[in-house]
């Protein structure tokens, strides 16, 4: 029996919908053309606080470039929007750990969007639903899901299944790629001469697929 597809920007369009008042959203973002049309989007209705946590990008000088492009693009960006940006520790040795790459060495070979991506998806973020519990924002989501190249069920599973462990914190379930979204987010990059790298991060996704 098939699994009914879920739209999930649908669901986020009805989430929306019911906001009563500005909330604080916690954002999980990858870089700068990732996070572009996701806060053009949410500002609407959330303050937003970036959270970067993103110890699978490989090399380092990458992270970095990453990171400052992010850090640079804000300010410009967000006139008038209320959007703050927290970096988190970057220590590669989290992704190994948390993906366990090392010891299932068939997961390094993987295409993107495989089990090797959903770990990775995983514990990124729920570093970042710890921390926006700790902190007490409304509301948590990520910007992973406006890639084509992403699984938006697999990170909206997690994001179910995160939910499940505190009534004071929502996940906002998303599929921000869709109706324009990724489109959007190439408009935004382009006029903003944005850095758009050409591999999601880890040192296995900088290999050429064939």
């Amino acid at each position: 029996m098939q699994t009914q597809k879920i739209n999930y920007q649908s669901v986020l369009e009805k989430t929306l919908s019911t906001l009563n008042g500005r909330k604080k959203l916690l954002l999980h973002a990858c870089c700068a053309p990732c996070s572009s049309y996701v806060i053009e989007y949410l500002s609407q209705f959330f303050d937003i606080t970036i959270y970067y946590y993103n110890p699978n990008i490989h090399p380092e000088t990458e992270y970095r470039r990453r990171l400052q492009e992010l850090r640079d693009f804000l300010p410009r960006f967000s006139q008038g929007k209320s959007v703050k940006l927290v970096e988190d520790t970057y220590d590669t040795e989290d992704y190994f750990s948390a993906t366990n790459v090392r010891n299932e060495v068939e997961l390094q070979s993987e295409r993107e969007m495989g089990e090797r991506c959903r770990r990775c998806y995983e514990f990124r973020m729920k570093k970042a639903w710890a921390y926006a519990k700790e902190n007490g924002f409304d509301y948590f989501t990520t910007t992973l899901s406006i890639s084509p190249h992403k699984d938006s069920a697999k990170i909206n599973a997690i994001g179910a299944e995160l939910q499940k462990e505190s009534a004071d914190l929502t996940y906002l379930f998303s599929d921000f790629k869709k109706k324009g979204g990724f489109k959007r987010s190439l408009e935004i990059s382009a006029e903003y001469g944005l850095y758009r790298q050409d591999y999601c991060g880890c040192v296995f996704s900088m290999r050429k697929e064939n």
